[in-house]
């Protein structure tokens, strides 16, 4: 019980520390999104009596979680405030609090799929996925830990875009991260996309260490509806604006430019917030901006599955909703860096990776949404993005 209100005294202390700037350096960002849909695995099954043991050791509460976390419980004991250890205790319950929000509003119940890499002590991942069900066609919850060497490759790349790595070193990172996208069953309601992650190396001698953060939350509805894209981003800014006032509007413009379609010439929803490469001299600090993101995903999109999931629906709003569906596919497949470089990873697996991905998707060659129609009002949107609050 002590634990628990130090904890909870902490997170309060965090959340109310003023915030130094954070130094932002985006020539590297795509490094901690990649290694975290990288990591190869094999499955292994979770039995209920090793859970409900872990459950009553010690003083992390694993029923706050969908399965025993990926590092040794004893391990995260004694390294309470490692920021290792803290990271993965909040995406195990940022990952709980998700599913059984999504599962309340769905009446189903998410398989749990706890798995490892090749190399078990190199970590491994918590895939938590509902399909096929009443209200969501695909969602997916994702958590992934893991330590293991730096390749020479990623180091070479990492010099290249300023980090100052001694060749003659061996260079080792530990990564962690909370992915999820969900994808309704109505096309009145929205996609919602968001991930978390934090990722930490150091050389053989442990020193060279460098970390940083990195994460955001976007929202890619199918039709507009622009009183519930206010209610998503007025959400987004309460979480940022008490850490810094530029970090809602920076934000928000990084993401619009993130997650554009070039060749299309439209974005891919209608945004959020994005960031990569914080970091400050205090740790902690950047950890509390974080945690606030992560812990707004549920009251800026579950309203919205509220407010929708039971709207009539026509054949044409469905085949709508395929198409736009369509797109983001194309998205991930074709633009997104960290999708891109899962795939060219050794050992890498494909099951997590095409998580993001929907059941059903269309396409359909040079498709143009009628002038004046409510799937013409919201490309209109997405090819010229909007300050909405």
């Amino acid at each position: 019980m002590a634990s628990k209100v130090l904890r909870s005294a902490f997170r309060t202390f965090s959340t109310m520390s003023s915030v130094e700037t954070l130094k932002l350096s985006r020539n590297r960002r795509f490094i901690g999104v990649s290694l975290i849909a990288a990591g190869g695995a094999f499955l292994f099954s979770t039995q209920s009596e090793s859970l409900l043991a872990a459950q009553k050791m010690g003083n992390i509460d694993t029923s706050h979680f969908m399965a025993e976390p990926i590092t040794d419980l004893n391990k995260l004991e004694v390294n309470p405030d490692d920021m290792k250890t803290k990271m993965e205790l909040l995406i195990m319950r940022i990952q709980k609090e998700f599913c059984e929000a999504l599962e309340q509003e769905d009446g189903g119940k998410f398989l749990i799929d706890r798995w490892s890499r090749h190399d078990p002590k190199e970590g491994g991942g918590i895939s938590c996925v509902l399909q096929d069900s009443a209200t969501f066609e695909k969602a997916g919850v994702n958590i992934t830990v893991m330590t293991a060497p730096l390749s020479k490759q990623l180091q070479a790349s990492m010099r290249a875009r300023g980090k100052e790595l001694p060749e003659d070193k061996q260079f080792t990172f530990f990564a962690a991260g909370i992915s999820s996208v969900i994808h309704p069953r109505n096309p009145h309601v929205p996609t919602i996309h968001f991930n978390y992650r934090y990722f930490e190396m150091q050389d053989e001698d442990g020193n060279n260490k460098h970390w940083w953060f990195g994460g955001g939350t976007d929202l890619t509805p199918y039709y507009l509806v622009e009183e519930d894209v206010r209610h998503f981003h007025s959400v987004l800014k309460s979480a940022c604006d008490p850490h810094h006032p530029d970090y809602y509007p920076n934000y928000k413009k990084w993401c619009d430019d993130y997650f554009f379609v070039k060749f299309r010439g439209e974005r891919r929803g209608v945004g959020g917030i994005f960031f990569d490469d914080l970091e400050a001299n205090d740790s902690s600090k950047v950890y509390a901006f974080v945690k606030d993101c992560a812990e707004a995903v549920v009251p800026s999109y579950i309203p919205l599955v509220k407010k929708h999931k039971n709207d009539p629906v026509s054949d044409a709003e469905r085949r709508w909703q395929l198409l736009r569906r369509g797109r983001y596919v194309e998205f991930n497949l074709v633009y997104d860096r960290g999708t891109k470089f899962g795939f060219a990873t050794p050992n890498a697996r494909i099951e997590s990776i095409l998580m993001s991905l929907p059941l059903h998707a269309r396409w359909e060659y040079m498709h143009q949404p009628e002038p004046g129609s409510p799937e013409y009002k919201i490309t209109e949107v997405l090819k010229n993005p909007k300050d909405w609050i």
